[in-house]
């Protein structure tokens, strides 16, 4: 056997072998599930676990931006006409979110932890000096008192006098600090003489920079991949109390920073946020990339603050249940110490368009004013977020008050909130090369089909240079046959003479 049907032979084991092993490894999907298993492992809140550090500690600067709504005709509204706003911002401020406190819990199936959260300005990513730049706006305190008066006309108008006397009106002017973080408010002062439990100070975000929501506690995905990092407790309970129904008082879902591995698209992810006291849903729009990393792009659709009208499973969020409000609105009273606060996306985006015509200077937009999360499907790691809220306060006629009597109701725009986060450059190399492994490791098998592919060309090559070479050295042995013959007649025709008569020819030209 020559060498060259060595290597025919040879080429053609390897190819079948590779082919079969391949195809039978891709059908099996024996690497697949080999790499999910590890995912399933690797990715819990337990100690030594590639997570667990970074859950602790996020890396990524995560960004707090406001955007305050200054009214410029507060007397116009007063008289019954459209309150003018203009979005003043942002106010940026760096948040700082460690884990405290960390325990596990329950034979080292949960862990339970603290999240304070600390705030320090920036001014070089923000549009001017909080100290200094004044907001024109509704007096949070005065209507708070208000609405908690409203059912004694005799009382709300004794409390309506001793407003006028205190310079305590529906609109207020005062810096940005102190609308944020606090102040010593005149009426909650005078109030706090009478009923000490009321607090003197008022701030949309007071006693809240280096303070928590409360413990947490989490499942560790240790014994369910599909349960890592969702809460099973909020401050001792495992639902809420604040709504009308169990499906409404249900905390579902994590608190937004971890998702569980290998996300589908088809999943609806739920996430528990105290500030709005409930779960919300997010639910699949697109596949965005974010520093070479693949990420599903999750939002909350238009469902999730629908009236019960559009989706009667939100009817358990109208309370009071006979002072429900429309699409993409929230009332929040039940656990903002009654205050009419209520929750939208900033500029009322994906809700009824009363809300956003009530006033002037709104444009909601998708870009703008969409929450997202964009998430790494195979780690369920979040690349990058921007959770988005507007704080609004129900503005309405109050009986007992003659300065509200021509109001309008209004669902009026405070300020939002952008809350963004995207993965750090150093957090996004290490990603890109472990989901590099993950696919390397994952397309084993795909490998070696390509591999015993490249074989198989080769091995076509190879047969057909070798059949090339048979066929042309059978037309050489064919030729060499005929020439012999040939030599052979000439050798006898010479022996008898046949060229006799040329040179009888040559002897007739002599």
């Amino acid at each position: 056997m020559t060498r060259r049907s060595c290597a025919v032979y040879a080429t053609g084991i390897v190819c079948a072998h590779l082919l079969i092993v391949g195809i039978a490894l891709l059908v099996a999907q024996v690497f697949q599930t080999l790499i999910q298993n590890r995912l399933k492992k690797e990715v819990t809140l337990t100690e030594g676990s590639r997570v667990f550090e970074t859950w602790k500690n996020p890396p990524p600067p995560v960004y707090m931006q406001y955007y305050f709504f200054n009214v410029s005709n507060p007397d116009e509204f007063l008289e019954g006409g459209k309150a003018i706003l203009t979005e003043v911002g942002p106010y940026t401020y760096r948040e700082y979110r460690p884990r405290e406190n960390v325990t596990f819990v329950e034979n080292g199936t949960k862990v339970s932890a603290y999240t304070p959260k600390s705030f320090v300005f920036l001014p070089e990513r923000s549009v001017g000096d909080p100290e200094v730049d004044l907001v024109t706006t509704i007096n949070i305190p005065a209507l708070a008192v208000m609405d908690k008066v409203k059912e004694s006309f005799w009382f709300s108008s004794m409390v309506s006098v001793w407003m006028r006397s205190l310079g305590s009106g529906v609109f207020m002017t005062r810096p940005v600090n102190e609308i944020l973080w606090g102040f010593k408010d005149p009426l909650l002062s005078s109030l706090h003489k009478f009923k000490p439990e009321v607090e003197e100070y008022f701030g949309l975000m007071y006693k809240k920079n280096g303070t928590s929501d409360g413990e947490f506690v989490f499942h560790t995905g240790e014994q369910n991949y599909l349960d890592y990092g969702k809460i099973h407790t909020w401050r001792g309970e495992s639902t809420t109390s604040f709504w009308t129904t169990e499906e409404s008082n249900m905390i579902n879902g994590t608190d937004g920073s971890v998702f569980h591995p290998l996300l589908s698209r088809e999943e609806q992810l739920y996430v528990f946020t105290s500030d709005l006291c409930r779960s919300i849903y997010m639910k699949f729009v697109k596949d965005v990339e974010i520093k070479g990393i693949p990420a599903f792009r999750f939002a909350p659709p238009r469902d999730v603050l629908a009236s019960k009208e559009e989706n009667p499973a939100n009817a358990g969020f109208c309370v009071p249940s006979d002072e429900c409000l429309g699409t993409g609105v929230l009332r929040v009273s039940v656990c903002r110490k009654g205050a009419p606060v209520v929750v939208s996306f900033p500029h009322f985006y994906l809700g009824d368009e009363k809300y956003v015509n009530a006033v002037e200077g709104l444009s909601p937009n998708q870009e703008d004013h969409e929450t997202y999360l964009d998430i790494n499907p195979t780690l369920g790691v979040p690349i990058r977020a921007s959770k988005r809220a507007q704080i609004n306060i129900l503005v309405k006629r109050v009986a007992g008050f003659p300065i509200t009597k021509k109001i309008n109701e209004t669902v009026f725009p405070i300020v939002f909130v952008n809350e963004t986060v995207v993965i750090d450059d150093a957090s996004a190399a290490k990603m890109n090369k472990l989901l590099l492994m993950v696919m390397l490791v994952s397309n084993f098998p795909l490998l070696l089909i390509g591999l015993g592919a490249i074989l198989l060309i080769a091995l076509i090559i190879l047969i057909y240079k070798a059949q090339q070479k048979k066929t042309t050295a059978k037309e050489d042995t064919d030729y060499t046959q005929v020439k012999d013959k040939l030599e052979e007649e000439y050798t006898v025709d010479h022996k008898n003479g046949s060229y006799i008569a040329m040179s009888q020819v040559e002897g007739e030209k002599c």
